[in-house]
């Protein structure tokens, strides 16, 4: 079976940042071993609450993330994995719509309301209650009306992290155990 997964990384958090790390290794270990990590630049400066420049940076990213996929065959795999976080998930339903790609399934760290505009289809998602990107709220309704299963962890922020690093290193074993098993079915 031919799998791929493409990583969608949000602004400030990269491909080498805990989330995607390690759902990429995992990934890798259950025969993703086709994989891309996209990566984006955009000097807007500070985009939250600003619908004008949230507009202008999805646009931005939403184009660099095409060309860096231009050369993509969708249809020549069985299994398509994309992982996102933050401004990452909605460059990426937007981009499985866009494309038609309905073979896709979602893993959605810490989505945003505008993912939802998309409808991602066969996912997850992760949220803390302590992020001030989202409404957590909302995100638990969106996430529900689009049949996508959500784990909130309380406390925890936009990268899913807390104040006690310990604790973070709890929760991200149970996000990526989370994510191995989404991975293997």
């Amino acid at each position: 079976m031919a799998k791929t997964a493409v990583y969608f990384p949000g602004i400030g958090y990269h491909c080498d940042k805990p989330l995607l790390y390690y759902s990429r290794k995992i990934a890798c270990e259950l025969g993703y071993q086709n994989y891309r990590n996209i990566s984006y630049a955009y000097d807007g400066g500070n985009i939250r609450g600003n619908e004008r420049k949230m507009r202008e940076a999805y646009e931005a990213l939403l184009l660099q993330a095409e060309s860096q996929l231009a050369d993509v065959d969708w249809f020549g795999f069985d299994d398509v994995l994309f992982v996102s976080k933050s401004i990452g998930t909605i460059i990426a339903a937007s981009y499985a719509e866009k494309r038609g790609l309905r073979n896709v399934r979602h893993i959605l760290y810490t989505p945003l309301a505008q993912t939802y505009l998309f409808a991602p289809e066969h996912g997850i998602g992760f949220i803390g209650t302590a992020d001030p990107w989202s409404d957590t709220d909302e995100i638990i309704r969106l996430s529900e009306a689009n049949r996508i299963p959500l784990t909130v962890y309380d406390g925890c922020n936009h990268s899913l992290e807390c104040d006690d690093t310990l604790k973070n290193l709890e929760l991200l074993k149970d996000i990526m155990g989370r994510t191995r098993e989404f991975c293997m079915g």
